[in-house]
């Protein structure tokens, strides 16, 4: 993956995290690895946060990649599971096979945060 192409993401995670509920914004390549993003600036990570967003990326990773309703109902958009102390998203980029994890208050709207992606990422390939 190409420098700008980093950079644009980082870029764009930044953007994500100046959302007030939002905690964590980064991208995954496909071996899990975080590549750009991180934890919002200032942040006091809950205890465990990075443990259970490592989880979640397992569990996320391994159903992104599951095809077999996509002819019938279509790809996924995004995966999330509302916790008691967070909302967890991910968002499968099939082409380049990395996903967008987002962590975020418990009272976040997952589905006004689902809209804040698409409008940040519409222009990335």
């Amino acid at each position: 993956m190409s420098d700008s192409t980093l950079d644009l993401y980082a870029q764009k995670c930044t953007q994500l995290l100046n959302e007030s509920e939002i905690r964590f914004a980064g991208i995954v390549d496909k071996d899990g690895k975080l590549i750009a993003g991180g934890f919002k600036e200032g942040l006091v990570p809950h205890e465990g946060d990075e443990t259970r967003l490592q989880s979640f990326l397992e569990f996320v990773s391994k159903a992104s990649i599951r095809k077999e309703y996509d002819e019938s109902l279509g790809p996924i958009n995004y995966l999330a599971a509302r916790r008691d102390k967070a909302v967890l998203v991910s968002f499968p980029f099939p082409i380049t096979q990395i996903l967008l994890l987002i962590s975020a208050e418990p009272t976040a709207n997952i589905e006004n945060l689902a809209k804040k992606v698409v409008e940040i990422f519409t222009d990335v390939n």
